[in-house]
């Protein structure tokens, strides 16, 4: 058997890093045995779709190196993969359930659905849903004649299609994840099916293309396991048990204190990001920050994803998307819900950084420098890089940096100039300056000696000069260390950004009397 597996997304809002983690565990089971990964959009709910979600959708995965097989934009033979594309197929199949009499026409009000709860309310009933024991007394095809359902359809009659859950029975299944479940058809409603607009739900779509598509493993969110029973009740509605799929459902992404499942919410009061690139609401305006934006390599974020609720052989944490790939297996992904760890996510992209190569990294970093009208090689932008790597652990803190070296600072901070400069002080950065002009030897460590022995003969703290120094050089306390900076900006520019800095320092500290 060929596995073949589906990411079906609904395009009402951005994906969320849980939908990214569903589309992960997806496409490593899938390319673990050699299988396809399959995108399919669920837009059949046109009334919630939202503007840009989709195109988003599928931008993020590209970020995130999840390339499908098949899917928008693919030539596929089992497409099209936008269920609002493939609107024509599903009447013939709903259709096939009224004439084997496992689903009906409803033609309910609102008012008249809404009677029945409060009726069912007052006689003390746990359940209020349209079901086998309520469904007798209702406005439906089960209790009108032929001819009155045909009349009121061809007089454009608002109905919806309902399943007919049958009374009294068990379903049974075995989930991957959470071993066998057992539920009673008394516990399931009579899901709506079909809408007189033409649109199949999600319940029938996801069910017949799942089928047509010839999917294998379904494998998604636990939000979706109370739907499991009337899903694979469909399947025998129709007559397809020996093509339905194995279900798997994943458990959720929890927030950092374990209560309850991650929203965006939690990240906008946290401080850290839900979703892997920023999006901004169509509607409000309002943006949200991304992963991508917050300074994240796409490899070290999909590491991360896919420890949060599944377990590696060995133990081992860092691994390769080709490694996670070969482990992956469903019989190691948790049944509870796993809690983010912004600090752990962080500790992945710093290990992530201090793996790269400076050449690596500097593809980050130059098109942030050709923005700032710096124009400078490769191979100097990777030696910078490679210093700076092991101090950063974002790629935003790596091209701030990286423009503090290019770019000679006219903002410093004032923090450090007050609490370190005093008059007279310029006279020890002068002199610097002049024994900088002296040293022939710019490697790091010939600085280091040199600063060192400055220190020495002049009878200087390292805490008075030092500090001070690192402002005037890239404008900012924190950074590299000075011989560091000094070898990188090397003799000429090193000399040039002390002398100006001096006269600001002074101007600093005079406006402050």
């Amino acid at each position: 058997m060929s596995v073949r597996v589906r990411f079906a997304p609904s395009p009402t809002g951005p994906l969320h890093i849980g939908g990214v983690r569903t589309a992960l565990y997806n496409y490593l089971f899938a390319r673990h045995h050699k299988g396809k990964f399959i995108i399919r959009v669920e837009d059949t709910d046109q009334n919630r779709l939202v503007e840009g979600a989709e195109e988003y959708m599928l931008e993020s995965l590209k970020w995130c190196g999840l390339e499908w097989d098949e899917g928008p934009g693919s030539t596929g033979k089992f497409g099209p993969y936008k269920q609002s594309e493939r609107k024509q197929l599903y009447y013939p199949y709903v259709q096939q359930l009224i004439a084997s009499g496992h689903a009906y026409y409803a033609f309910d009000t609102p008012d008249e659905l809404d009677a029945m709860r409060e009726k069912l309310k007052a006689a003390g009933s746990t359940s209020l849903q349209y079901d086998a024991a309520s469904r007798s007394s209702m406005n439906n095809s089960l209790n009108l004649t032929a001819e009155e359902v045909k009349n009121r359809i061809q007089a454009g009659a608002n109905y919806v299609i309902r399943v007919k859950i049958p009374a009294e029975e068990e379903v049974r299944f075995t989930d991957l994840i959470r071993g066998e479940v057992v539920v009673s058809t008394n516990q399931l409603d009579d899901k709506v099916l079909f809408k007189s607009d033409g649109m199949p739900t999600y319940h029938l779509a996801n069910i017949v293309d799942d089928y047509l598509m010839k999917i294998t493993h379904v494998i998604r969110g636990e939000e979706w396991l109370p739907s499991a029973p009337l899903h694979y009740l469909l399947y025998k509605f129709f007559g397809w048990e020996a093509a339905r799929p194995q279900f798997a459902h994943l458990p959720l992404i929890l927030r950092p204190d374990g209560n309850g499942k991650l929203s965006k919410r939690d990240g906008d009061r946290l401080g850290f990001p839900v979703f892997p690139l920023n999006w901004k609401d169509p509607l409000s305006g309002e943006l949200s920050l991304g992963f991508r934006e917050r300074g994240f390599f796409p490899d070290a974020f999909i590491n991360m994803l896919a420890l949060i609720g599944w377990a590696p052989h060995e133990g081992k944490e860092m691994l390769t998307l080709e490694e996670l790939i070969n482990d992956f297996s469903i019989d190691r992904i948790h049944k509870a819900g796993a809690r983010f760890d912004f600090e752990k996510a962080k500790w992945f992209n710093h290990e992530y950084m201090k793996q790269k190569s400076g050449a690596e990294l500097a593809t980050y970093v130059a098109d942030a420098l050709k923005d700032h009208g710096v124009t400078a090689s490769m191979d100097a932008v990777a030696g910078v890089c490679e210093t700076l790597k092991a101090r950063c652990t974002f790629i935003t803190e790596l091209r701030e940096q990286a423009i503090n070296l290019f770019i000679a600072p006219t903002v410093f901070e004032e923090s450090v100039v007050r609490n370190k400069w005093l008059y007279g002080a310029g006279r020890n950065f002068h002199q610097l300056s002049e024994d900088l002009l002296g040293l022939n030897d710019f490697a790091m460590k010939s600085v280091d000696d040199f600063l060192h022995g400055f220190l020495k003969k002049n009878n200087i703290k390292a805490g008075d000069i030092l500090p001070l120094l690192r402002v005037m050089l890239i404008g900012t306390k924190n950074g590299p260390a000075v011989f560091e900076i000094i070898s990188l900006l090397g003799q000429q520019e090193t000399v040039a950004r002390i002398h100006a800095a001096i006269p600001a320092f002074d101007t600093l500290i005079k406006s402050e009397e």
